[in-house]
This record gives C-alpha cells, sequence and structure tokens, in this order.
C-alpha cells in the first residue's frame, strides 16, 4: 500500500482511536483491529466511546448480584438470571456455562456493546470472547480467557498474585465464585470497546484472601 492510499486510512484509525474505538496500530493498514473498530463505532452512530464510569465496574456489579449461586441447589433462580439478556444456553447444571454467564453481565450492563462474528453467533463457547472487542491488558474488570484442555474458562478480572489471576466467573465449582487460575493459562484479555479502558491495575491479593474453585486451581 503506498503513501496516497494508506494517508487517508490513517486519519480515519485516528480519528476511530481518539473516539475511543481503538484500532490498534495506526498504520494505515486495514487489518481486524481497524475492521472491529469501525464496525464498533458504526454501531454507536459515530459517538465517542463512553468513559468508564467511576465506582462500580458495572458488568461487575451484575457478577456480583450471582455470587455464591449454585447450578443444582439455586438451579431454577440461575436459570432465570442467565436468561435476563434474552438468551441462555440452557439448564446450568448440564451445560458449561461460564460463556453464558459472562455474555449475560455485559449484555446487560452494556446493551449497546456489539459483539460479532462467531462471538456474536456461540458466547457460550468460552474461546470465542478472544474476539471481544479491544485487547487489554489484564485490569480490573476485563474479560480473561483461559485454556482449559482443548476448551476454555472465561471470567472477570478481580485480582491477582505472583503466580495466579482471581477470577470472578460462572461454572467455577459449579457456581459463580471468585476464583484462582494459573497465570500460565491466560490467552488473553478483553474490554469493551462502549467503554474507554480505566487502566486500573488489578489488586494484589494474598493467596487465601478468597477461596479458589478446586476445578479451577
Amino acid at each position: 500500500m503506498n503513501a496516497n492510499t494508506s494517508d487517508p486510512l490513517r486519519l480515519i484509525q485516528t480519528g476511530s482511536d481518539q473516539l475511543g474505538h481503538s484500532t490498534g496500530a495506526i498504520d494505515g493498514l486495514w487489518g481486524l483491529r481497524t475492521a472491529l473498530a469501525m464496525k464498533a463505532l458504526l454501531a454507536a452512530n459515530g459517538r465517542a466511546a463512553a468513559l468508564a464510569p467511576q465506582g462500580p465496574i458495572p458488568w461487575i456489579t451484575k457478577a456480583k448480584s450471582a455470587l455464591g449461586r449454585h447450578e443444582a441447589r439455586h438451579r431454577t433462580w440461575l436459570m432465570d438470571w442467565l436468561k435476563r439478556d434474552g438468551r441462555s444456553l440452557g439448564d446450568p447444571s448440564k451445560n458449561p456455562w461460564c460463556g453464558d454467564f459472562v455474555e449475560t453481565c455485559v449484555r446487560v450492563a452494556l446493551p449497546d456493546e456489539p459483539f460479532l462474528g462467531a462471538l456474536g453467533t456461540n458466547p457460550f463457547w468460552a474461546r470465542n470472547w478472544l474476539l471481544f472487542r479491544q485487547e487489554e491488558k489484564p485490569a480490573s474488570g476485563a474479560v480473561l480467557v483461559f485454556s482449559r484442555g482443548s476448551g476454555g474458562h472465561v471470567g472477570f478480572a478481580m485480582g491477582r498474585d505472583d503466580t495466579h489471576f482471581y477470577v470472578l466467573g460462572g461454572n467455577q465449582s459449579d457456581a459463580v465464585t471468585i476464583a484462582r487460575i494459573a497465570k500460565s493459562r491466560l490467552l488473553g484479555a478483553r474490554w469493551p470497546v462502549t467503554i474507554m479502558p480505566r487502566q486500573q491495575r488489578l489488586r494484589t491479593i494474598k493467596p487465601g484472601e478468597f477461596l479458589g474453585s478446586t476445578n479451577q486451581v
């Protein structure tokens, strides 16, 4: 691509980035990050991404409202809760529902957040959350995606210690818990495109301060 054709795209990338819809590098090259940023900007009708609100992060507030709910003991309550965004994987006692949990929190808290591609088609598959909007460093409230055999696990960043993240998520010991998950399993961290990242560093937590789930440690 020569300068004549790349300069207009650089201007578009710069403008999109200034509105909070990050394209990654300002390089004048069309790629996935630029395409996603353009779709997000169009979905927002040209509006800037909102500033991250002060105080509690909205999707974390939604997640905490289900903290402690168990897929068997609170099955009916949890099934109704997971349907709040208008869709659900189904019975959490019969399905791996970590992706369903994250989707419900994000969609209810951020109704204008676009879900594109495979994530929009199947947000229940944990690794599809690697397609969720802006790539981000693991910050407070970020969506973290982990390997788990050939599949994966997804939840929200709450803290860290030297070797592990503390993750608020569903399907952790069959419930909504804060689990301690090894950093070595991290595949990526993501952030909604309709809210500018806070860049708030993860709180350092002493091992044992939160109870980790046995099947996620």
